[in-house]
C-alpha cells in the first residue's frame, strides 16, 4: 500500500497537527449530514473575516514534483504555489505582477540592472533540515542560490531556459557546468549585496524581467533542504509560503497546513493566512467528485461533469431555486488552449500536409456542443493563443476550420488519397476526469469517418504522460497548455526551437517543431521595446506557425468553478492562479435559499 510521509519537525507540532486532522474528519461529518451548514468554531478578525477551517478540493491528477526547477505541470504549481513564493507574484483579481519577498527595487539607466531590498522578517516553514527544527529569516544568499541553481544543467531541472539568455553571463555559466568547467565559472548576472539586498544585472533590457520572476521555476527554496533531501525535494517542499506542507500521501492526498509566522497581511492589516489547512485529494472522476461537493465534503470544484454543464447552470441562474441555487457559479474565459501536438521530426507527422489535412477535419464545433456540453470558451479556430488578451487579436490570425475538401486535398497530396496505405497512429493523453477521453473518442471517429485513417488511443497518468512529450516518443499528443504568466509569449514559447529537438528531452518545444522565421520573429518578440512592438512581432511568428501546424487547436477554455456558499474572498481568474492566503470561510452567512 501507499506510505504517508510525514513531515513534523517537534513533538508539539506533530501534537497539534494529530488535533488538527481530528477536526478535519470532524468537519467532513458534520458538513455530510448537513450539507448548507456552515463552518463553525471560526475567530473573527479585522473587517467581518474569520480564521479557522480546512478548505477541501480535489485534482484530477497526482502531482509530478514540487521542486521549483522541475515543475512543467498546472496540478504541481497549484500546490506549490502554496508552499512557496518568488520574488514577484501575481494579483489574482487582475493578474498584474506586484512585489512579494521583494520590498523595494531600483531599476538603472540603462534598464539592465535590478537592485532589489528584500522584505525582512520572512520565514521558512519549520523543518527538520534546520537547526532544532526551525525556519530561519530569508536572506539575498538564498535566493541566489535558487535562481543560480536554475541555471545550471541538472535532472531535476527542467526550466533552466528561463533565465539563461536573460541574466548576464548564464549562458556561458551552463555551458561551463555542461563541459565539466564548473570550478572556475561564475554567474556574474546575481550579485549579493548585502544580508538583504540582490542584484541582477540581464544581458539586455527586458521589461518581462519581474514577471519571469513570478514563475514557479523561481520560487525560491531553503539551502539546507535541498542538502539535506536532494532529489526527494520532489515531495519535500520548504519554502516561504502561506501554507506548509504536512503530509503527502502518494496519488491519494496532501495535506498543507498554516504558516505561524507568515510574513503578509491583508488590506485591513489581518495577518494571513485566514485558513488553518488545505487538505488536496485526486478524485479522477468528476461524477464522484461533484457528489463529494453536494454533500458538503469539499468547498471548491473547478471543471464540471459534461453531462452536469446544463442542470448547473440552470440551477445557479439568479431566479432559481433549485438544487444548485446555494452554490456560488464562477466563470471566465481561460488563458487555457486545448490542442492536439504533432511530433514533427519523426514518422508520418513530418510531412506538413498530413498534419494540414488533420487539422481540417476535425469538426471543433461539435466537440464543444455535444462532446462538452459547451463547457468552452471557443472553437480553436485560429492561433495557440486564447482569445484573452486584450492588446492581441487571436481572432485575426488564419487557423483550421471543418472543411472535408481541404483535409482529404492535404491527405492526398501527401500520398494517402482517401487514407489508403496510411499507417496506424496513435493518440496519447491523460484523462482529466474523463473529459480527454470523451473528446478522444470523438477525434477518433471522425478521423476515422471523414479520412479514413485510424486512430489507437492510450489513456496514461499526466506524469507518465509529460515524460514520454518531452522525450519525443509520440505521434500524436492531446494537451492543455495553461499560461503560468499572463503573456502571448507562454503560449508561443512552445514552438521556439532550443536547440535540443533532436534527440533527448526538450521541453517545451515537445513537437520538436523548428522554422528559423518562427525563431527570429520570436526572438525580436522578446527584445521589443514596448508591449505593443512584442504583441506585434509575437503575432507574425503566429502566423508562419499555423501556416506550418504542428500543432491542432481543438478550442480555447473557460473556467467552470464552483463554490460553497460560505467561501469568500476567493476571486476566479483567466490563469485560474490561486492564492489560498487570503480566502476564508464566513459563518455568519445564510445559507438556505430565500
Amino acid at each position: 500500500g501507499k506510505k504517508a510521509i510525514r513531515l513534523v519537525s517537534t513533538s508539539q507540532l506533530a501534537s497539534r497537527l494529530a488535533c488538527l486532522l481530528m477536526v478535519l474528519a470532524m468537519a467532513a461529518a458534520c458538513q455530510s449530514s448537513n450539507e448548507n451548514q456552515a463552518p463553525q468554531n471560526l475567530k473573527a478578525g479585522q473587517g467581518g473575516r474569520y480564521y479557522g477551517g480546512i478548505f477541501r478540493l480535489s485534482e484530477p491528477e497526482y502531482i509530478k514534483t514540487l521542486f521549483p526547477h522541475g515543475i512543467t505541470d498546472v496540478y504541481s504549481y497549484r500546490v506549490a504555489s502554496q508552499v512557496y513564493e518568488g520574488l514577484f507574484t501575481f494579483n489574482p483579481y487582475d493578474l498584474n505582477v506586484v512585489p512579494n519577498l521583494v520590498q523595494d527595487y531600483t531599476l538603472d539607466s540603462t534598464r539592465r540592472i535590478y537592485t532589489m531590498q528584500l522584505k525582512q522578517g520572512v520565514f521558512f516553514h519549520d523543518d527538520p533540515c534546520f537547526d532544532q527544527g526551525r525556519g530561519r529569516q530569508l536572506t539575498a544568499q538564498d535566493v541566489a542560490h535558487s535562481l543560480t541553481a536554475l541555471c545550471k544543467p541538472s535532472t531535476m531541472n527542467r526550466n533552466q531556459g528561463l533565465l539563461l539568455d536573460v541574466l548576464k553571463g548564464a549562458r556561458s555559466f551552463y555551458n561551463a557546468h555542461l563541459n565539466g568547467k564548473a570550478d572556475s565559472a561564475r554567474l556574474p548576472g546575481i550579485k549579493v549585496l548585502g544580508p538583504n539586498t540582490i542584484q541582477f544585472e540581464l544581458e539586455k533590457p527586458d521589461a518581462n524581467f519581474p514577471v519571469r520572476l513570478a514563475r514557479p521555476a523561481c520560487f525560491i527554496y531553503a539551502p539546507e533542504a535541498q542538502r539535506a533531501y536532494g532529489t526527494d525535494m520532489r515531495r519535500r517542499a520548504v519554502g516561504t509560503g502561506p501554507f506548509k506542507l504536512q503530509s503527502i500521501d502518494e496519488e491519494i492526498s496532501i495535506n498543507l497546513v498554516r504558516h505561524g509566522r507568515y510574513h503578509r497581511k491583508d488590506e485591513l492589516g489581518n495577518p494571513l493566512p485566514f485558513l488553518e489547512a488545505l487538505s488536496i485529494q485526486f478524485l479522477k472522476d468528476k461524477k464522484s467528485e461533484l457528489l463529494e461537493f453536494k454533500k458538503g465534503n469539499l468547498d471548491m470544484m473547478y471543471r464540471l461533469p459534461t453531462e452536469s454543464i446544463i442542470e448547473v447552470l440552470e440551477g445557479t441562474a439568479a431566479s432559481s431555486q433549485g438544487t444548485y441555487s446555494q452554490y456560488q457559479l464562477q466563470r471566465v474565459p481561460e488563458m487555457v488552449s486545448r490542442f492536439l501536438m504533432f511530433q514533427t521530426q519523426r514518422s508520418v507527422f513530418a510531412n506538413p500536409n498530413i498534419r494540414k489535412a488533420f487539422s481540417y477535419a476535425i469538426d471543433r464545433q461539435k466537440l464543444l456542443d455535444y462532446v462538452l456540453n459547451g463547457e468552452g470558451y471557443a472553437p480553436g479556430h485560429h492561433g495557440v493563443v486564447p482569445p484573452v488578451f486584450p492588446a492581441y487579436n487571436t481572432n485575426a490570425v488564419p487557423g483550421y476550420a471543418f472543411n472535408l475538401d481541404s483535409a482529404r486535398f492535404y491527405l492526398s497530396k501527401a500520398g494517402f488519397p482517401e487514407g489508403r496505405g496510411f499507417p496506424p497512429i496513435t493518440l496519447m493523453l491523460n484523462a482529466d476526469g474523463n473529459r480527454n477521453t470523451n473528446v478522444a473518442v470523438e477525434i477518433q471517429k471522425q478521423l476515422q469517418d471523414y479520412l479514413n485513417v485510424k486512430v489507437d488511443l492510450q489513456v496514461m497518468p499526466f506524469a507518465q504522460l509529460d515524460e514520454q512529450s518531452q522525450q519525443g516518443s509520440f505521434d500524436l499528443l492531446s494537451i492543455a497548455w495553461v499560461a503560468d504568466y499572463p503573456n502571448p509569449e507562454s503560449f508561443l514559447s512552445l514552438f521556439y526551437d532550443n536547440s535540443q529537438n533532436s534527440a533527448g528531452s526538450s521541453y517545451p518545444n515537445v513537437s520538436r517543431y523548428s522554422n528559423p522565421r518562427f525563431n527570429q520573429l520570436y526572438t525580436r518578440a522578446l527584445n521589443a521595446s514596448t508591449p505593443q512592438q512584442a504583441n506585434a512581432l509575437f503575432f507574425e511568428a503566429e502566423k508562419v506557425l499555423m501556416e506550418d501546424a504542428p500543432v491542432l487547436v481543438l478550442w480555447y477554455d473557460e473556467g467552470y468553478r464552483l463554490l460553497q456558499r460560505y467561501v469568500k474572498n476567493f476571486p476566479n481568474n483567466p490563469m485560474q492562479y490561486r492564492d489560498f492566503s487570503q480566502v476564508y470561510f464566513d459563518q455568519v452567512e445564510q445559507l438556505t435559499p430565500q
